[in-house]
């Protein structure tokens, strides 16, 4: 098994507190989401498989950390088996319910931020290079 992208360390600067205890697990779930999120990207690695540009590695860092601080925020695990709930309320009305997020093109439900971060260094499914 491959190692995380991130550290808990530096899921405790990302998140602007102390990591969670269990912040070794969930990075290696969010690792493991961004390894199946990415299995058609192409970027020079090492012989463990590790990236060699230090953007990619910065990338991947700041996507693993968005994923788990996203699931810390809807109440997720890390395993996907939680559901996300919204509950709105504004003057007399109130709206709550199950939210339909799906899963990408890849089968893995990302975070918003770690998939911005991902585009951002040209990680994403879909993008045609020229050689």
């Amino acid at each position: 098994m491959r190692r995380p992208y991130a550290s808990p360390e530096q899921l405790g600067t990302w998140l602007g507190q102390p990591a969670p205890p269990d912040a070794e697990r969930l990075l290696a779930r969010a690792s493991e989401d961004l390894d199946s999120a990415l299995l058609t990207a192409v970027y020079r690695v090492d012989e463990d498989g590790d990236p060699l540009d230090p953007r990619i590695v910065q990338a991947l860092a700041d996507a693993a950390c968005a994923q788990v601080e996203w699931q810390l925020a809807t109440g997720d695990d890390g395993t996907g088996a939680s559901g996300t709930w919204d509950s709105v309320s504004i003057g007399p009305v109130s709206l709550s319910g199950r939210t339909g997020r799906s899963a990408g093109p890849t089968g893995v439900e990302l975070a918003p931020r770690a998939d911005r971060a991902l585009r951002r260094a040209g990680l994403s499914p879909g993008r045609v290079r020229a050689w």
